[in-house]
Formats: structure tokens, sequence, C-alpha cells
């Protein structure tokens, strides 16, 4: 992929609803990323194909391939999750460029997408995992 983010790595939470594949998958990256149509705090995407227009007929592989590189080639800054990210890159391009590289650089290093120690590569594990964290103590008894 060209562009801003090339050579940057992202993990990349995929929560599948119920009523998957007629209801739209929800993504949102895990490691922090500079971009209008993310929400730079819960990594949410914002992207129309993906929470609007979403077909049974579209399955995980487009959103891999097709929607989220598109998302990080054409950045769309007249629908911002990212408020700060939109008018940056409209009012000053070149500094919005080089906010994004230093993100990539800070944030995206392969480093920073490698599984924790311990971690399962199962879906529902990766999940448990990110809602479960097993350094807080717990609080009260359980039943």
């Amino acid at each position: 992929m060209t562009g801003l983010y090339q050579g940057g790595i992202w993990r990349v939470r995929v929560e599948l609803p119920d009523a998957y594949p007629y209801k739209s998958p929800s993504i949102g990256f895990v490691n922090k990323i500079y971009h209008p149509n993310v929400d730079e705090m819960s990594g949410s995407v914002c992207l129309d194909v993906i929470n609007q227009t979403w077909s049974p007929m579209f399955d995980l592989v487009n959103a891999f391939e097709v929607f989220l590189p598109q998302l990080l080639l054409y950045p769309n800054p007249s629908d911002p999750l990212n408020g700060e990210a939109a008018a940056l890159m409209m009012r000053d391009r070149p500094a919005y460029e080089q906010k994004v590289k230093e993100y990539c650089q800070k944030y995206a290093k392969p480093e920073d997408v490698e599984a924790p120690q311990g971690d399962k590569s199962s879906d529902e594990e990766l999940s448990e995992a990110e809602y479960d964290s097993s350094d807080e103590p717990l609080v009260g008894k359980p039943d």
C-alpha cells in the first residue's frame, strides 16, 4: 500500500454482532492512529461502507483488503471522528502529514502489535483478555 500510512502496522479489533453477516461488524484500531475517520481514544472506525451500507454480500476479507486500505488512502475530513485531525488536514496538509508520520513511527511498529505473553489467538479468548485484565485485583469474593 502506498500513502502516508505505508510501513505502519496496526492491530485491528473486529467485533461481530449476533446478526452478522446481516449487521455490519464493528472495526477499530487497537494501537493509535492519527486519522480523521478514526476516533483517537477508542480506535473506532467511521467507515460509510461498514457502518451504513453494509450488505450480507460483504465479508471480512472485503474489510481488510478493500475498506480499510481505502480508508487509509482516502481520508474523509468532512465526516470526522477525530475533529482535530480533520481540521489539521484541511487547514495545513503538510503539518497533518507530519503528524500522521509521527504517529506511525511512535505507535505502528511491529512491537506495538505483537500479542502480549499468554495472549490467546482465538477471537473469543482475545476478547476476554481485552476486558478481563489479570493485573487488576479482584473486588469482592466470587460466588
